[in-house]
């Protein structure tokens, strides 16, 4: 896109750009990347990799709570998946995957493969503990990560710290990343306008984001289901056509991930960094992001969602981002030094299914980031209604994120707005990770009982907040008379 016209400040090269890269990858390089591999393996051992051992039961829970209660505005535990794996499947899916392979090469792929597969424990715990912590407001519940560290840890500052951490990061600095995948593909297949394509989404997304949670569900429950559906299919299409090419392909991503043999993108380092930091933006394990909406759900025992989000970073990496490299990798066109981002799954596209291909990356990363900016954006409500209930407050933010920050994303260049979300992400990480760790006894003790309930043939295992009585005065949601 060319963004000759726009704001010097926000050019690759600018100085804010160069600032923002320097302390995110610092950040990512000496702290973040083994943190977040060491929480993983902990939270696996702990839970003795229910990750793996109850995937049976992830995908039964998910069919189970599917249908919802007629009548009552409720957000069933399916659509609180469904905005999770909405803000999870966006450009992380198309653009940071493609961002990845270029930069690190194919190995980046195997790496963010790894981490989601230990990202699935850490989103159970986090996920879990928000259900634990869960308030009412209304007919809905609010959660995640500032209110179990307010209500569990009693840390107010820390609570407050990460509510404006989430709101900046997901409300602001996501929703620019978004926008701007929007416009770019919008522009490189029909020559639109970035300000049109701003103008228009940031109209359809304030129409809805003013019907709370409840008209974001809805309008996930079909988005999801159907741009990840489709995108399956025709990825595994390709893949078919050219299945001779996958021994390859695979071994390409092997080699690369630990630096050797001829498909090797780089040193190890830079390999890893960016499959950890491009598989965290997508399936977002550990950043205490999607527990803010899976404290949404109503369920009869915290566990329920917590496997239902484990199974959503599965999803979201093992399966729509395997998609995207596949596309990119069998292609082979990343081997020759042309642009990353959406531009190079476009080419890869048009590579495997002619013109149609750049059209149908375009409709699909409509669908994609349109969807994560609805979820994105709820993720800053929640944390806005921990610090304050006035109405005005509420109005504003939903004006700047899903408006103002909308159009900046539509303006300013790829670098700027990925170099931002990397630093934010970064802190909003390393805050929730130090919470889990300090609240994750509490996890396992669920999980413990809600083994120990299946295992005495209770089809549906209930909690209650008397079979914690030291923690019962903050679990404003699982008293005993509660209907969940």
């Amino acid at each position: 896109m060319n963004q000759s016209w726009a704001f010097e400040i926000f050019a690759p090269d600018g100085w804010l750009n160069k600032a923002l890269t320097t302390v995110g990858d610092a950040l990512w390089t000496y702290l973040l990347m083994g943190v977040l591999v060491a929480c993983g393996l902990y939270f696996t051992w702990r839970t003795r990799f229910a990750q793996f051992v109850m995937l049976g039961e992830m995908v039964r829970l998910l069919g189970d709570s599917a249908g919802g209660t007629r009548g009552e505005r409720r957000v069933s535990s399916f659509q609180a998946f469904a905005v999770s794996v909405a803000t999870r499947v966006g450009t992380g899916n198309l653009v940071g995957v493609a961002t990845a392979i270029a930069v690190g090469g194919p190995g980046a792929v195997f790496w963010m493969w790894v981490i989601a597969l230990l990202g699935g424990a850490t989103a159970f715990v986090e996920s879990t503990l928000a259900q634990l912590y869960k308030r009412r407001d209304g007919q809905s519940f609010v959660g995640g990560p500032a209110y179990y560290i307010l209500h569990g840890l009693h840390c107010r500052w820390m609570a407050v710290l990460f509510a404006v951490l989430i709101t900046l990061t997901f409300g602001l600095s996501y929703n620019s990343i978004q926008a701007n995948t929007i416009c770019d593909a919008m522009h490189n297949t029909f020559g639109i306008d970035p300000v049109f394509t701003g103008a228009a989404l940031a109209a359809l997304g304030l129409v809805i984001v003013f019907g709370g949670i409840h008209r974001i569900a809805r309008v996930s429950s079909v988005l999801v289901p159907l741009m990840a559906i489709g995108y399956f299919v025709l990825a595994l299409v390709i893949v078919l056509m050219n299945i001779s090419l996958i021994p390859q392909v695979l071994k390409e991503i092997v080699q690369s991930a630990f630096g050797v043999g001829p498909f090797a993108g780089g040193a190890i380092g830079m390999t890893m960094m960016m499959g950890i930091k491009r598989g965290l933006f997508s399936n977002e394990a550990g950043e205490g992001s999607a527990p803010n909406v899976a404290a949404t759900a109503h369920v009869t025992h915290p566990v329920k969602q917590g496997l239902i989000q484990a199974l959503g970073v599965y999803t979201d990496t093992l399966i729509v981002c395997s998609c995207t490299a596949f596309i990119i990798l069998i292609s082979g066109l990343h081997n020759d030094g042309g642009p990353g981002g959406i531009v190079l799954t476009q080419a890869a596209m048009h590579a495997h299914v002619g013109s149609l291909g750049k059209v149908f990356v375009a409709v699909a990363i409509f669908l994609f980031a349109f969807s994560s900016i609805l979820g994105n954006y709820y993720y800053g409500e929640a944390n806005v209604l921990l610090l304050t209930h006035r109405r005005w407050v509420l109005t504003v933010y939903r004006i700047f994120s899903v408006g103002v920050l909308v159009m900046f994303g539509a303006l300013a260049s790829l670098e700027v707005v990925w170099s931002l979300g990397d630093l934010c992400m970064a802190l909003l990480t390393a805050c929730n990770l130090v919470a889990i760790v300090a609240l994750g006894r509490y996890a396992f003790f669920l999980l413990d009982d809600y083994r120990r309930q299946k295992r005495a043939g209770i089809a549906e295992p209930r909690f209650t907040a008397s079979q914690l009585p030291l923690l019962a005065p903050d679990l404003d949601a699982w008293g005993d008379n509660c209907d969940k």
